[in-house]
Parts: C-alpha cells; sequence; structure tokens
C-alpha cells in the first residue's frame, strides 16, 4: 500500500465527514484521524502495516448484515458496540461508505442535527 493510496483514502474520509454539519476531526492518543460530533466519535481511520483502515459507528443489524460481506469486520475492541471496519476500501466501496459514514453521523449527532438533516434529505 503506498503512502499516497492512504492519504488519499483519508481524503476521501476527511471529506465525506466534515461536510456533515458540526463534524470536527481530532487526532485521538493512538495518532488515529477520529471523527467527532458533539464530542461522540462516529469514524475512525487508521494506518498500519495492512495499509488503510477506517471503522465507523453502526447498529447491531447494519453491523450483522455488513459482517457477511468478506471485506468488512467487526472493529477489534470497539466491535461489540456496533463499530465495522474495513482495510483498504476499493473504489467501488466508497459509495457505500459514504451512506454508512453518514448514517454514523446521524447515530452519534444530537436530536436537532438529526432533525435537521431528516428534513433536508425528506427522510
Amino acid at each position: 500500500m503506498k503512502l499516497q493510496d492512504t492519504a488519499g483514502m483519508l481524503e476521501n474520509v476527511r471529506n465525506i465527514c466534515l461536510a456533515l454539519p458540526e463534524a470536527v476531526e481530532l487526532i485521538d492518543g493512538f495518532g488515529h484521524n477520529t471523527f467527532k460530533i458533539n464530542g461522540k466519535s462516529f469514524v475512525i481511520s487508521g494506518e498500519s502495516e495492512k495499509g488503510f483502515s477506517l471503522s465507523f459507528k453502526s447498529d447491531r443489524d447494519t453491523q450483522e448484515l455488513l459482517l457477511q460481506k468478506e471485506n468488512f469486520f467487526k472493529t477489534p475492541y470497539i466491535g461489540h458496540h456496533g463499530w465495522v471496519s474495513i482495510q483498504n476500501p476499493d473504489r467501488e466501496d466508497w459509495d457505500e461508505l459514504t451512506d454508512l459514514i453518514q448514517e454514523a453521523y446521524l447515530r452519534a449527532a444530537p436530536k436537532r442535527l438529526v432533525k435537521k438533516w431528516n428534513e433536508l434529505h425528506k427522510k
């Protein structure tokens, strides 16, 4: 995995997350790029010898469905809370990941932002 590939993937995640109202990016104590809303994490990304990884908050039903796909896995340490991860996502994964990141945001966002989001997106 080339450094520019992981940098490009991080840039994709950053563009998706920071387009969401009031979302912020922080570097956590482990050096992971963590995206939060109102102090609650909804996406965590990082790099290892295996390449780029992306983890996001999910509910149990969505987690169960995603774990049936070969490229998703339960996030270590926080997977029991519904978190799901993907390693080195392919180009074709990004449409689905955008939706999953937006869902993760809505799980962590305060009710006023969820209401505003739903009004804007007519859900």
